[in-house]
């Protein structure tokens, strides 16, 4: 990169901002080839650690391009790298938690358009947001009266965009580590001034979990690599591929490959039954709902609102 981001830190250093000037100036040297570098992403962050006033300029800027290094900075594109994930972790962490809105914003939006990431980044997204619900410290209150044991707008929004994200433990479902957390926050929070957003978002997410299907689950990160590397080889014919394996025999073959190439196809998946069996609550599910719903002795009115949404289908 042709701008100097030492020189530039240094200045941030002496004055705790960012000029517009200078995110104009970062955007024209860091997007001209497409691509982000590890050293580009690393010294954007470290600029970030020194700016005390962070403007809504530079916040977008961070969050785009170090985004863009996350997702799409290693082979597979899409799908966050473990060793890439612990980066930028270590990277934003500050004894255990962020220290602004910007890097929670940052961490939401790489799971958000990641098409895989680590189940450790989820988790330590949610982690961040759990953490200033309960305790009412934290960057999502940033600019805002703290008020611990409640849960506000902006966190329900976190929360859902976090939840159903396409990265993490399955696109746009809930996994049973998550429902435990909505249950965790539901009890900090009881009696509090929630936003209106929030009894809604607990009873789809835990109902999501209770009910959903996953049978839409994306490939992993190692799968995409490797139908990425067959596509890219150029030195591989189609026609010669599956004549080699017309030649190897049927027990070489398997029973799968053999009748894709005498022209049989698997039977087709009936989906609407596989989402109506989903949507039926399990034995072992409803003893996991009775057991959170029983702790307290007592039945909520988050819980009551729960238990009314699943009887519908029933």
């Amino acid at each position: 990169m042709s701008i100097n981001f030492p020189e530039l830190a240094r200045q941030a250093a002496a004055d705790g901002m960012i000029t517009a000037d200078e995110v104009l100036a970062l955007r024209r040297a860091a997007w001209p080839d497409g691509v982000i570098s590890t050293e580009e992403a690393d010294a954007i962050l470290a600029i970030n650690d020194l700016v005390s006033d962070k403007s809504r300029d530079w916040s977008d800027f961070l969050v785009e391009a170090v985004c863009e290094y996350v997702v799409n900075g290693t082979q597979p594109k899409g799908y966050i790298a473990p060793e890439t994930a612990d980066w930028l972790m270590a990277r934003i962490d500050h004894d255990g938690q962020l220290d602004s809105m910007t890097e929670l914003e940052l961490l939401v939006c790489v799971l958000e358009k990641a098409l895989g990431a680590p189940d450790a980044l989820k988790r330590y997204a949610l982690t961040q947001i759990e953490r200033a619900v309960v305790s009412g410290e934290g960057p999502t209150r940033d600019g805002g009266a703290l008020s611990a044991w409640s849960i506000t707008e902006a966190e329900c929004r976190l929360l859902r965009r976090v939840i159903f994200a396409s990265g993490g433990d399955g696109p746009a479902s809930v996994s049973q580590a998550e429902a435990e957390m909505l249950f965790r926050i539901k009890d900090a929070t009881l009696g509090g001034a929630n936003a209106p957003d929030w009894q809604r978002l607990f009873v789809q997410g835990v109902g999501n979990y209770l009910q959903g299907w996953n049978g839409a689950r994306g490939i992993t990160r190692e799968r995409a690599g490797e139908l990425e590397a067959f596509m890219n080889d150029t030195s591989v014919s189609l026609s010669g591929f599956f004549g080699r394996m017309s030649r190897t025999g049927r027990k070489e073959l398997g029973a799968a490959a053999q009748d894709l190439l005498s022209g049989g196809a698997p039977p087709a998946r009936d989906i609407d039954g596989e989402a109506r069996a989903a949507a039926a609550v399990t034995s072992s599910e409803q003893s996991w709902l009775d057991s959170r719903i029983a702790a307290d002795n007592r039945t909520d009115p988050l819980e009551q609102a729960l238990i009314a949404f699943l009887s519908e289908d029933t």
